[in-house]
């Protein structure tokens, strides 16, 4: 899977079909097409993703259009999240974006201090509204709210967890389930180390991750450490975050760790993980679809990231948001679509079946109505008491891929590690420049 495409999967690429796809140009402004003087309208809204991830959504869209026959959607989607964010500025840029569009979690920050998103409150607040800002966890809201004011909603989540492999663990020698372990209160880094340490003598990588916040980041709250605090980037000096950071650069360099991102394609991570040769897999709900393609699904389980002392930690949790073009002419048909997309009901509806994990309460039968994995209520814990990427993080257009970067060099071996973390220290407050 490339890095692209494992991005799509992490942001839980919720995109819908539009059944009833204007065929207008266009052109001209946000929402500028379908001003009819019967009242009837034409919404324009983005996202990122293929054919086969909208249209799973069609059943959103058929209930929609049902209940507001004056709205019609006009979906204008992008392949390529690589591609989304750019083409999406650049409309911003030349006002002609659409009324309503996805934005990820890593340019969350930068749209909302380019001011181009309309503030979102007092609708959500409002009598029309069917998704309030307290139906919503408040960690995943991440770089979306600014200075109290909320400009996205989380459309859904994924949350990072460790998904292991019994028969893996068990060819290791290790008789100790991780979820119970958890459950009664002893899952910790330490226990969690020893079992990569058997899984690696056995043969066999002890864990593999993706080389990206949620898996780094939860690795670091899991040693009790720091990624920012007060608005300065200290993972590079913090003793506990420089912890994790080392162990997991000893754990790459000494083949504990193996990184997903430099898997061959013919042997992926999800590859690795149905063949019994790795004991950890970090990912969220979406790994169940690797796991159907060549896995025994009774072989595996999840478990939150561990902590020092068996502690339940802040997880990490991929989410996108839903937002509202400053300058839409149909404010109030956008956010109508908004607050239907983000609802209990239209999530139950445009999720129903997939991968993502929804980012409102009241819908936690879509993850636990199967019973898979048997412990499947854990990406309902880590979603309620997680967190998406820091918003000092994302208010920095191109931050956390150069974070990611740079970190990759480091469990490549390309740079020692101590210089390494100077390095990154430079290099973050460079891109941030002066506090305040």
């Amino acid at each position: 899977m490339s890095a692209v495409k494992r991005r799509t999967v992490l942001a839980a690429a919720a995109v819908a079909l539009s059944v009833s796809v204007s065929a207008c140009s266009g052109s001209g402004g946000a929402g500028s097409t379908g001003d009819a003087k019967d009242g009837k309208v034409t919404l324009r809204w983005s996202t990122w993703g293929s054919a086969e991830d909208m249209a799973v959504f069609k059943a959103f869209s058929d209930e929609f259009t049902r209940k507001y026959p004056n709205i019609t959607l006009k979906l204008e989607p992008v392949a390529s999240y690589e591609d989304y964010h750019p083409k999406l500025i650049t409309q911003l840029t030349s006002r002609t974006a659409p009324d309503v569009f996805y934005v990820g979690d890593d340019y969350i920050g930068k749209l909302v201090a380019d001011g181009v998103l309309a503030p979102l409150d007092e609708q959500l607040a409002g009598p029309l509204s069917k998704s309030r800002p307290t139906d919503f966890f408040e960690g995943i809201y991440g770089g979306a709210k600014k200075g109290g004011v909320t400009f996205g909603v989380p459309n859904d989540t994924n949350p990072e967890v460790l998904w292991f492999d019994k028969k893996a663990l068990a060819a290791a020698g290790i008789t100790e389930d991780p979820a119970a372990l958890n459950e009664a209160g002893r899952w910790t880094m330490a226990t969690y180390l020893e079992m990569n340490a058997k899984l690696k003598d056995s043969g066999r990588y002890g864990s593999i991750f993706w080389n990206w916040y949620g898996a780094n980041y939860s690795l670091v709250n899991g040693f009790g450490g720091k990624v920012w605090d007060n608005g300065t980037f200290v993972a590079p000096s913090d003793p506990k975050a420089r912890q994790a950071l080392r162990t997991l650069a000893d754990g790459y360099r000494d083949k504990t760790f193996a990184s997903a991102d430099l898997l061959p394609e013919g042997n992926s991570a999800a590859t690795q993980f149905v063949k019994h040769k790795a004991g950890f897999y970090a990912g969220g709900r979406w790994v169940i679809e690797g796991i159907d393609k060549g896995g025994d699904r009774e072989s595996y389980d999840v478990v939150p990231f561990p902590s020092q002392t068996g502690e339940p930690i802040p997880g990490a949790v991929a989410a996108s948001y839903l937002t509202l073009n400053k300058d839409t002419k149909h404010p109030k048909e956008a956010f109508t679509f908004l607050s239907e997309f983000v609802s209990k009901e239209g999530q139950q509806l445009r999720l129903k079946g997939g991968s993502a994990v929804p980012s409102i309460k009241g819908a936690e039968n879509l993850v636990t109505e199967g019973n898979y994995p048997a412990h499947a209520r854990t990406f309902l814990d880590v979603r309620d008491k997680g967190f998406a990427n820091y918003p000092d993080e994302v208010a920095v257009p191109g931050l956390t891929k150069a974070i990611n970067d740079h970190l990759m060099k480091i469990w490549e071996g390309k740079v020692g590690f101590d210089e390494g973390m100077t390095q990154l220290q430079s290099l973050v407050d460079g891109m941030k420049g002066p506090k305040g």
